[in-house]
C-alpha cells in the first residue's frame, strides 16, 4: 500500500510491555527526533511507566492504559480498549509505530487514524486471516543485521529509510531529577560515584538471584573496594530485599521505596557499578551511563544484555539440571529459575573486572 507524502508533526509509538523494553525503546524515539526536528512524540503505555518516560524527556506525551483491565473480564478489555482509541484518535497522528505487535497492538495500529503505519512483517501462519497487519510500512523483525531487542525495536528506522544516528539508549535526566537524587544519597550519607547500587527484584521469582547469594556478594565488593552498597527497587520487592539485609554482614543502604521511578536514572547516573538481575533497571542504569554487571539465566545476553554503557553479562553454563522444577515454565527464558545456579565468586569477580576497566575512565572524568 503506497504511503501519502506529508509533514511529520506527531507520531505514536505503541510499546505496550514492560521497563526494559520501553528503556530500549528510547533509542527509536531519539532517532525520530533527530529526523524530524521539533516532532511531538507520544507513547502508549502502562500507566505505571508514564513518568518515567515523559521525566526524563524521552516522550512529549503519554496515554496510558491499565493492565489489570486489559487482562481482566471480555467487558473490562472491551471498554479500556474503546478508551484508549478515543483518547489516541484526538491527536491525529501523522505516524504510528507498533513495536509491541500483538493483536491487540495491531488493531490499534489499524484504528488510530494515521497515515504512516508501521508495522512488522508477518511471519506465516496456517490461518493468517486471524492476524491481520494493517501496517503500510513493514520492518524486518530484527533490523541491521543485529539480534539484541534493541535491534527489533529500531528496526522501524530502517524500514523507512531514517538514518541511524543513535544507536544506543542514552538517558540524561534533567536537572529536576538530578536534584531529588543527590538529595537521596546526601540524607543516606552516600556519595556520588563511591557507591554500588543493587537491584534484586524481576518480574518473575525465577529471574531473581537469590538473597542470600546477593548478601555474600555484597560483603566480599564492599570489602575488597570500600564502596557503599545501595539497594534499589519498587516497594513490591520488600521480601528480597528484607533477606539481604538480614544476612549481609555489611552496612547496607535500603533505598527501595525511596524514590520514584522517573528518578531512578539520575540515581544510576551517580553510582559507581550497578549489580541486578535481567530486568529493566538493569537496562535503566545502562541507559544513564553507568557500569553494569546483568545476572542472566535462560535468558541469553546476545537478546537482552545492557546496551549504552560498560558492562558484563554473567550467565551458568548451559543446558542445566532444572533446580526448581515445581516453579520454571522452560522452554519461556522469562520464567525459569536457571539464574539460581550462578555462582557467588561469578558476580564477585566481574565486578572486580569491571571497576578495573572503568577506573581509568572515571579518573580521567575527574
Amino acid at each position: 500500500m503506497p504511503v501519502r507524502p506529508g509533514p511529520i508533526r506527531s507520531i505514536l509509538i505503541l510499546q505496550t510491555k514492560y521497563i526494559g523494553d520501553l528503556v530500549l525503546s528510547s533509542a527509536l524515539a531519539k532517532n525520530l527526533q533527530l529526523e524530524y526536528p521539533g516532532v511531538r512524540i507520544v507513547f502508549l503505555c502502562d500507566g505505571r511507566f508514564a513518568g518515567l518516560l515523559t521525566a526524563n524527556d524521552i516522550a512529549s506525551e503519554v496515554v496510558t492504559f491499565r493492565r489489570s483491565h486489559m487482562r481482566g473480564s471480555p467487558l473490562r478489555r472491551a471498554q479500556e480498549l474503546v478508551l484508549t482509541l478515543f483518547r489516541l484518535r484526538r491527536y491525529r497522528f501523522d505516524m504510528a509505530i507498533d513495536i509491541t505487535d500483538t493483536r491487540t497492538s495491531r488493531f490499534i495500529l489499524g484504528l488510530v487514524g494515521a497515515r504512516v503505519r508501521v508495522g512488522y512483517q508477518r511471519r506465516k501462519r496456517p490461518l493468517p486471516w486471524l492476524d491481520l497487519q494493517p501496517a503500510n510500512v513493514k520492518a524486518k523483525p530484527f533490523g541491521y543485521g543485529e539480534r539484541h531487542f534493541l535491534y527489533r525495536y529500531l528496526s522501524p528506522l530502517e524500514a523507512l529509510g531514517i538514518d541511524l544516528r543513535q544507536r544506543v539508549p542514552a538517558i540524561e535526566p534533567p536537572s529536576s531529577q538530578a536534584t531529588k537524587a543527590l538529595a537521596l544519597l546526601d540524607k543516606f550519607h552516600l556519595r556520588p560515584n563511591a557507591f554500588v547500587a543493587v537491584h534484586a527484584g524481576a518480574s518473575f521469582p525465577g529471574r531473581r538471584w537469590l538473597p542470600e547469594r546477593f548478601a555474600a556478594a555484597i560483603d566480599r565488593i564492599s570489602a575488597e573496594t570500600g564502596l557503599g552498597v545501595a539497594l534499589v527497587g519498587g516497594p513490591d520487592e520488600n521480601e528480597a530485599v528484607e533477606k539481604i539485609l538480614a544476612t549481609a554482614k555489611t552496612p547496607v543502604v535500603n533505598l527501595v521505596g525511596e524514590l520514584p521511578l522517573e528518578t531512578l536514572p539520575a540515581l544510576f547516573k551517580q553510582a559507581r557499578l550497578f549489580i541486578g538481575n535481567d530486568s529493566g533497571p538493569m537496562h535503566m542504569a545502562a541507559a544513564a551511563g553507568t557500569p553494569v554487571v546483568g545476572l542472566f539465566g535462560l535468558q541469553k545476553p546476545i537478546h537482552w544484555g545492557p546496551v549504552g554503557a560498560p558492562s558484563i553479562s554473567v550467565r551458568p553454563s548451559m543446558p542445566c539440571d532444572c533446580v526448581a522444577k515445581d516453579i520454571c515454565q522452560r522452554p519461556d527464558g522469562n520464567k525459569a529459575c536457571c539464574v539460581w545456579r550462578l555462582e557467588v565468586d561469578t558476580v564477585v569477580d566481574a565486578t572486580l573486572e569491571l571497576l578495573a576497566r572503568t577506573r581509568t575512565a572515571l579518573e580521567a572524568a575527574v
